[in-house]
Order: structure tokens, then C-alpha cells, then sequence
């Protein structure tokens, strides 16, 4: 049976806040086979918090990316409920260490899209809208989001950004930055055979990879725990586009079973009425 391994986990919200030391660019810790990301490199990332009475902090849970200076695509994961209080959510923007001096942004609504059930089943995508627009600098920036034209293949330069675990097993350390990691994208039949073999045919008249659903990844390079919601972006036509959502998968970064996420380009017309009707 496949294992959602993109679940909201507190796995980097365990230390106490404070000012981060510096970290190479170089060090090889992060986001399954990344490094550290360079400030303002990726300046759509935020971070979605939610907040612990056990350690009296706003803690990360996942990972999400601005698309309008009001307005946060993360996974419907993250969010679970459709009637989820805005008030239990915070955001942080502009800043590649968690936990730092950054101040958090308010969320006045949330809309889980309507198809969401789990993430095994698609519409894995939720919107927030911040209570004041973000303040764009050059590391606050929206990104753009892939059109209904574009077509993503395995020859596009793709990257995942997170602060989600290094393996399987392993937490990112302090002082919690950014990590960054490039990734193939994987063919959706590909990915739907690799994930029928990794299941051992158990879901031999069941499909598994979805229409609105993208993979990407290799062993040893892929998204993990506490990615979720994150953004997948790819160069397309010259420029970053959103591509895709950290969403679900067996493991993490293991052979022959890339990561699977919401793919944006079936959303762009939901996320643009919802962006209308409450913009």
C-alpha cells in the first residue's frame, strides 16, 4: 500500500526561535540530495506555520508559494479541514531561515479546493489569502504560474524548495535554511508504471498517477517530509514558472519512484476564480 510521506508534520518546528548563524551555501544538508539555498534566490517560498502551546511558538508545517503579493497556493493536505479557521494560520515570507526576527503574515481566508478528498485522489491544492499584501522586495516575489499552454517535460530545468527532512529519517538541523534541489521531471506514464511496481501490481485495475497530478524526482533527489505545499518550478519559456505542488509519494527519493505533485496547470482557472471573487 503506498504511503503518503508528504504529510504536515512538526518536523522542523522543534527548536526554539532565535537568530540564525550562518551556513554555507555549500553544505550539503537538505531537501533530499540539495544544499542551501542563496537569499532571494527563490523569493516566492514561504512557509505556513500553525502555532504549539507545547513549544509557544508558530511552528512550520509546510511549505507554499506566493503567487500575488495577497495570495498563497500551498497543498490541500496542509490544510485537511474545508472549514479551517484563517486565524490558525500564519505565513513567512522573505526570509530562506526559519524561525529567524521575519514577521509573520495573518491568513483572512482559506479555500481547500472542493474536489479535495486526499491527496491519493487529486485536487490537492488550497489558497491563502493574507490579511495585507506582502511587501515585495527582492526577496519577496510572486511567481508566475504555468499557463494552460505550457508543456513541462523531462528536458526542463526543474527545482524543489523546502525545509522539509534530508532522508527518510533524518530532520533538517539548525539553523533551518532553505534548501534547494534540482529534479527531472518524470512522463505520468512513466511514473504510473514505476508506482504499479513499487506497489507490486496490488493496484493492478486502479490508476494511480492522476491527470492533475505531475511527478518528479530520482534517487537520492526529491522533495521529503515537511516539503508539502511547496513549490515545484521549472524554466519554461525563460522564465520561473509554478509548476507543480509538493503533494504525496512512496519514501523519499528512492529508485525508480520520483515525488508526486498537484500539477498547477489544472488549477490556473480555479485558482484565478477564487483569486476574483475574493480579491
Amino acid at each position: 500500500m503506498l504511503s503518503l510521506w508528504f504529510v504536515t508534520l512538526l518536523l522542523v518546528g522543534t527548536s526554539s526561535a532565535g537568530t540564525p548563524a550562518p551556513v554555507s551555501q555549500n553544505d550539503l544538508v537538505g531537501i533530499v540530495g540539495g544544499h542551501s539555498a542563496p537569499q532571494g534566490r527563490w523569493p516566492w517560498q514561504v512557509s505556513l506555520r500553525v502555532y504549539s502551546y507545547h513549544w509557544a511558538a508558530w511552528v512550520h508545517i509546510c511549505g507554499g508559494s506566493l503567487i500575488h503579493p495577497q495570495w498563497v497556493l500551498t497543498a490541500a493536505h496542509c490544510i485537511g479541514r474545508k472549514d479551517a479557521d484563517p486565524s490558525a494560520y500564519r505565513v513567512q515570507a522573505g526570509n530562506v531561515f526559519l524561525y529567524g526576527d521575519t514577521e509573520l503574515l495573518r491568513v483572512n481566508r482559506v479555500i481547500v479546493h472542493h474536489d479535495y478528498v486526499n491527496a491519493f485522489l487529486g485536487s490537492d491544492v488550497a489558497l491563502l489569502r493574507l490579511v495585507k499584501p506582502a511587501v515585495c522586495s527582492a526577496n519577496i516575489k510572486p511567481v508566475r504560474l504555468s499557463s494552460l499552454s505550457d508543456s513541462v517535460t523531462p528536458r526542463d530545468r526543474c527545482w524543489v524548495t523546502g525545509w522539509g527532512a534530508i532522508s527518510m529519517f533524518g530532520s533538517l538541523p539548525p539553523p533551518f535554511r532553505l534548501q534547494q534541489v534540482e529534479v527531472q521531471v518524470v512522463e505520468n506514464a512513466v511514473c504510473e508504471q514505476q508506482y504499479h511496481n513499487a506497489s507490486r501490481h496490488q493496484h493492478r485495475d486502479q490508476r494511480i498517477i492522476l491527470d492533475d497530478m505531475l511527478c518528479a524526482g530520482s534517487e537520492g533527489r526529491s522533495a521529503c517530509y515537511g516539503d508539502s505545499g511547496g513549490p515545484l518550478v521549472c524554466k519554461v519559456t525563460g522564465s520561473w514558472s509554478l509548476v507543480g505542488v509538493v503533494s504525496w509519494g512512496k519514501g523519499c527519493a528512492l529508485h525508480d519512484i520520483p515525488g508526486v505533485y498537484a500539477r498547477v496547470q489544472s488549477f490556473v482557472p480555479w485558482i484565478q476564480q477564487q483569486m476574483r471573487r475574493y480579491t
